[in-house]
């Protein structure tokens, strides 16, 4: 290969039968599609242009990226949805293919501050932080250890640290208690080091999080390296609009009112014990807190999950605008006491912002929501949100692109059902980007099966969980386990889970049913193993980012169609929008998301050239309404089965050869 070939050409030899991957990786097998999406990448850099792919399981569409990138020597932001993915792109693809194509590129790796351990925070911990248990006491004891030997300070070394523990918000900083340049700690600071690196790379890896979240609050130095470089790259980029939304937005939770009032009554009873009465101001802000939340919850007395409330329907009742009133009172009392003892310290006069921010929010909400945006309430168990947000990403994303000419590529298993992939370009405002759809390199029609049962109770029907229970258990049986039943909401899981049991002790047999929300959800993936008289059942967060391949799962249910619930309030002024201009919402929304949201379900099935199974659908709608066809098309070519006995049989055919 010369020195004078073309990025395309280099590209193309790279991934070549002769390349710089296949002398280094014996496995490495040549895949046309990814040849043809690494051509259409290396274009787009060449170019500075915009590309939007849509790359099928299979593909190998990271390095079909990655490839061009590293070649062209271009100083880009490589974006992922996760931070697991970002340290797989991170510590393994990226190291891999620098060292296969022996190129320089200098990589760094920029997470959200929330992912950092905060020494001074750690600091403060130590000395007054009220831990709930003795395993919270155990874990700041093994972060302490960590401390004095971590280089990066990312809490990602740490093994077996639990993204839930009540640990990490004590020794982590967020925007608003981060003292900055006059933090003791400055000079050691593990977020400053970070930025500081990446600021020096060629490529650095992000998260979409992070990204909107340092556009909207310029709190992570991406507004500052987005200048600098000549490309970003969006993997998983079908979470990009949502990501978007919740930092696009602006939110004022109940969780970050108490957060707030504990960190001043800590810092009050350290730094100015005696000034305030800093006990009975903090507790005034947090009833305040507590009876907003109760007023958004209305007759609702248990909740699961997280719940959307209509604005209109909390917003407008008797008890909403006083009782938001009340906190923005119990605020302003909080805020003259900390102007008292202002220039005590940097951690008085930051909090004295943040009471101040809380206030700004409090009168946010209390006037008409703004146009072109949206309002609702996020109701847990615990908590309230108010969330107010823009419909789309459009407007930012064409700001940025307006700001300087650089290549913006767009990549993900599941961007659109058209060939102009239009769910993600119009979301997105990429109308006019060059739009690529490469398909699956596996043999679908002989690998997988889809049934749909067309006798089955319809989803609206009080029968139908349980009818998803028996037939998963039918299914699980003639495979000996290895099943995944996922399903649209966690309302129903209970109910499937309790059916499948009962037909699994009514047939004899014991399986182990693991249901979402038992265990953290890697601990279910560790127990369903490689899959031996288990069934996993998971809803929203089990629909992608699963990786189960081989022939530990052979048989994905998915209980009724995926479309948006259509009281959402986002879906819902979706919709206005939609009708407003004439358009149909039913096809360009809920059919749309559906198809989305069923391409993902059912690529938890085939991972691998030699993976075969099952993917049923428990909904007749998908054979019978004119709209199934269309959903159809979006799932891979697999052999449709008209009847039971069919499915059954070719569970019971792949447990024999298994």
């Amino acid at each position: 290969m010369a020195d004078d070939d073309s990025l395309a050409e280099q590209t193309a030899w790279a991934l070549g039968p002769a390349g710089a991957l296949a002398a280094t990786d014996p496995s490495h097998r040549v895949r046309e599609p990814q040849a043809r999406m690494a051509r259409a990448v290396a274009q787009a850099l060449d170019e500075r242009e915009a590309l939007v792919v849509e790359a099928g399981t299979g593909v190998g569409k990271t390095f079909a990226y990655l490839v061009p990138l590293l070649l062209s020597g271009r100083r880009a932001l490589v974006s992922t949805a996760t931070k697991s993915l970002q340290d797989q792109l991170f510590l393994r693809d990226l190291p891999r293919l620098k060292a296969a194509l022996g190129t320089p590129a200098k990589l760094a790796l920029l997470k959200g501050r929330s992912s950092y351990l905060c020494i001074h925070r750690l600091q403060q911990a130590r000395e007054s932080a009220e831990l709930p248990d003795r395993w919270a006491v155990r874990t700041l004891a093994r972060v302490e250890s960590w401390a004095v030997a971590t280089r990066s300070g990312d809490l990602a070394e740490m093994e077996g640290l639990d993204d839930r523990s009540p640990v990490i918000p004590l020794v982590t900083s967020t925007r608003d208690n981060c003292l900055g340049a006059e933090c003791p700690q400055f000079v050691n600071c593990h977020v400053v080091r970070a930025r500081r690196e990446a600021m020096a790379a060629d490529v650095v890896v992000i998260n979409h999080h992070l990204f909107f979240a340092d556009l909207a609050l310029r709190d992570s130095g991406v507004a500052e390296l987005l200048p600098t470089v000549d490309a970003a790259i969006f993997d998983e980029a079908h979470q990009l609009v949502d990501a978007g939304l919740q930092f696009l937005g602006t939110q004022l939770g109940m969780g970050q009112v108490i957060d707030l009032t504990r960190d001043v009554l800590a810092a009050g009873l350290k730094l100015a014990r005696g000034l305030q009465p800093w006990q009975e101001l903090c507790g005034a802000v947090e009833r305040a807190a507590r009876d907003l939340r109760l007023v958004c919850a209305g007759p609702m007395r248990e909740v699961r999950g997280i719940i959307k409330l209509r604005w209109q329907e909390r917003a407008r009742t008797e008890g909403f605008a006083p009782a938001l009133l009340a906190l923005d009172a119990a605020s302003q009392q909080l805020e003259a006491a900390l102007e008292q003892v202002e220039g005590l310290g940097p951690d008085m006069d930051r909090l004295h912002q943040r009471v101040s921010n809380l206030r700004a929010l409090c009168a946010r909400f209390a006037v008409e929501t703004p146009p072109g945006r949206v309002r609702w309430i996020d109701l847990s168990a615990q908590s309230a949100r108010l969330v107010e947000s823009p419909l789309d990403i459009r407007d930012m994303i064409t700001e940025q692109r307006r700001l300087a000419p650089r290549a913006w590529i767009f990549t993900s298993a599941t961007l659109g059902d058209d060939e102009r992939l239009s769910w993600f370009t119009q979301g997105a405002a990429l109308e006019d980007a060059t739009a690529l759809r490469v398909g699956s390199p596996f043999d679908y029609p002989n690998q997988a099966r889809l049934y749909v049962p067309r006798r089955f109770p319809k989803p609206n029907d009080s029968a139908h969980p349980a009818a998803v229970g028996a037939l998963a258990a039918r299914c699980a049986l003639a495979l000996g386990g290895r099943c995944f039943v996922l399903t649209t909401t966690l309302r129903v899981l209970p109910v499937i889970a309790q059916a499948l049991q009962e037909a699994l002790s009514a047939a004899g047999e014991s399986f182990e049913v693991l249901v979402q929300g038992t265990q953290p959800k890697r601990s279910l993936m560790q127990q369903f193993g490689d899959g031996r008289r288990r069934v996993l059942l998971g809803s929203q967060s089990f629909w992608e980012g699963i990786d189960v391949p081989g022939d530990a799962l052979q048989c994905v249910l998915i209980d009724k169609l995926p479309f948006p619930p259509p009281n959402d309030p986002l879906v819902e002024a979706r919709v206005r929008q939609i009708e407003e201009r004439g358009g149909n919402a039913f096809q360009e929304h809920f059919v749309s998301e559906a198809a989305i949201s069923l391409k993902q379900g059912g690529g938890r099935l085939i991972r691998t050239e030699s993976d075969r199974g099952l993917l049923v659908v428990c909904d007749p709608r998908l054979v019978q309404m004119p709209y199934g066809a269309r959903l159809r098309g979006a799932l891979p070519p697999m052999g449709l089965l008209a009847e039971e006995v069919e499915a059954l049989e070719w569970l019971r055919q792949l447990a024999q050869d298994h």
